[in-house]
């Protein structure tokens, strides 16, 4: 028992433990929309300046993934539109913006939930792909898409509204890479390296996808730990329940293939009883049997020993197989304990079932099972038992044992019996 259960522990709470930490029990996909202003910073040309705080031209929106409630990824586009500020050349140009970026959400890193249930703070950065192209009116300039990489970085305030929803407010910079025109659509004459910059604050929101409670952005330390424990709580209950070993034969029912082993009854690990002649009846029954009723003649059982051999016919442990397609008998040690217990109780009945294993015609297999059934029958009438206490019952097919398996398949193919 030891030699089972002590494994089996250590692998079904090792297995909890890993699901445990890898189901949170909280949603890690969300989608972010934020609208706002921007700012050019550089490159703009001589006598060009964008508007004088910020214009009210950006809009983005992303969908945001958290491997846990620390750190995540997200991938978002953006668009800017840019225009002149008071005394300053014209100008229009639209810039766009395509960037894969990590998130680290640092009010779980930085424990807010000490102090705050619905205020978060989450940074941002990453890089990717941007095109700046003429915008209405572009002044006189004619010029193909400015193709350019961007970096970009930023801090998220959050405030929560609802399980589903968040208020976002964002202020990133961004860094292009080999701008080959200022923001006012002129030529730029410093095109290597690190170009354009400009700035964006937004405001927008993060709704929240996922059937469970919380989203990674507001699950704590303190739940995720609350919910570690009821998944392990919840799993050690299964344990237990699991190592119930109904029959008390050392083998907990969810291996126990015979869940009704007759106490004191040997069993293999998968609580079987042993029977290793293969001669129809437990070894540890057919030891005690022949211990006390095998010096011949005709020996009658005692009530006790009646009632546990009654007990053990009914149960099926006393069973006669047959070869593959025969209907002869291959063991005759389950008859003699049959005519033994029907000498030692005269007024008892037996019904004696004939079955086949699943393999070829269903039909064949019927009349094969009967045919079985009959031949024990006689028998038993040849030991002296008369025929008025027998009745034969043919039971067909075992569909319950799996007729491809050669080693399964082969206990179908028997006889057992009830008594009354």
């Amino acid at each position: 028992m030891k030699k089972i259960t002590l494994p089996l522990l250590v692998a079904l709470f090792s297995l909890g433990n890993a699901n445990a930490q890898e189901t949170q029990g909280y949603n890690k996909w969300s989608i972010d929309v934020n609208g706002g202003i921007n700012k050019p910073s550089r490159a703009l040309s001589p006598g060009s300046y964008g508007e004088t705080f910020f214009g009210f031209y950006h809009v983005d929106a992303g969908v945001r993934y958290m491997f846990n409630n620390k750190f995540g990824l997200k991938a978002d586009f953006g668009y800017d539109y840019f225009k002149n500020g008071e005394d300053s050349n014209y100008f229009r140009t639209k810039n766009y913006r395509a960037s894969l970026q990590g998130v680290a959400n640092l009010g779980r890193i930085m424990n807010f939930e000490e102090w705050t249930k619905v205020l978060n703070l989450q940074a941002h950065a990453g890089g990717g792909y941007s095109w700046l192209a003429p915008g209405k009116d572009d002044a006189g300039f004619q010029y193909d898409n400015d193709q350019m990489g961007n970096l970009i970085a930023g801090l998220t305030g959050q405030l929560k509204l609802g399980k589903r929803v968040a208020l976002n407010a964002d202020f990133s910079v961004i860094q292009n890479i080999r701008q080959n025109r200022t923001f006012d659509g002129a030529e730029y004459e410093n095109s290597t390296g690190f170009g354009g910059r400009y700035f964006n604050a937004t405001l927008g929101f993060s709704f929240y996808l996922g059937g469970n409670e919380e989203h990674a952005d507001w699950a704590s330390n303190e739940d995720m730990l609350t919910n570690r424990i009821e998944s392990l709580e919840g799993r050690v209950t299964d344990i237990e329940n699991k190592l119930v070993d109904s029959d008390g034969d050392g083998v907990p029912d969810y291996l126990d293939l015979e869940p009704n082993t007759p106490a004191g009854n040997m069993v293999d690990i998968k609580g079987r009883s042993i029977d290793k002649n293969k001669n129809g009846i437990p070894d540890s029954y057919e030891a005690y049997f022949a211990e006390n009723y095998g010096k011949g003649g005709d020996q009658v059982l005692t009530q006790s020993d009646s009632n546990t051999a009654r007990n053990l016919i009914n149960d099926g442990y006393v069973a006669i197989y047959f070869d593959f397609d025969k209907s002869q008998p291959k063991n005759s040690d389950a008859i003699n304990f049959m005519v033994t217990y029907l000498r030692s109780n005269p007024n008892a009945t037996v019904t004696v079932n004939g079955f086949a294993d699943s393999v070829g015609n269903a039909n064949y297999n019927q009349r094969l099972s009967e045919r079985r059934a009959k031949n024990v029958a006689k028998v038993l009438e040849q030991a002296g038992v008369a025929s008025s206490r027998i009745k034969t019952s043919a039971q067909g097919e075992d569909t319950t044992l799996d007729g491809a398996n050669k080693n399964v398949s082969k206990f179908a193919r028997r006889v057992t019996f009830k008594v009354n």
